[in-house]
């Protein structure tokens, strides 16, 4: 085995086909506890970082900043700001949508993080950076412990 850069395009192999994959994707500890507290409870929880004063959302296990262990989950609002948002006039199959959808950064409230997510109940041409919104929630026997748990996010 050569590791070598290929620099003749030619000479660089493919196989056309299909590769079957048994691999199963998990969300891991904080990812498991935020989705069963979405679906079970209509909660987001965060996790917290004394040392560097940094609130997660998603939750994390340990600090980005200085590696501590993040071990205590907490519930914070179900509200936020538009932080910074596209709207989209097509589906992932460029097709158009009878409507045009907005999708957001929303930086959740009493944390240093957020999430990206539609935005309803809204006009596009309504919508500003800064805007204040809230979660609207699936009803509970449609939740499947996902972030589709949430509709959207809807002027508050």
């Amino acid at each position: 085995m050569s590791f070598d850069k290929i620099r003749d395009p030619r000479k660089i192999r493919h196989q056309i086909g299909d590769m079957e994959c048994d691999y199963i994707y998990t969300a891991g500890v904080a990812g498991e506890r935020f989705y069963i507290a979405l679906r079970d409870e209509e909660k987001l929880l965060a996790t917290r970082c004394e040392k560097c004063n940094i609130t997660f959302m998603p939750p994390r296990l340990y600090c980005d900043n200085c590696f501590t262990e993040l071990a205590s989950f907490m519930e914070v609002p179900s509200k936020g700001v538009i932080e910074s948002y596209t709207i989209t006039y097509f589906d992932r199959d460029g097709q158009a949508l009878p409507e045009p959808e907005i999708l957001a950064f929303v930086k959740i409230d009493k944390t240093d993080g957020g999430l990206i997510h539609r935005i309803g109940e809204i006009k596009p041409e309504s919508l500003k950076i800064g805007s204040k919104v809230t979660a609207v929630f699936e009803a509970k026997k449609e939740r499947k412990g996902a972030l589709t748990d949430i509709k959207y996010f809807k002027p508050a």
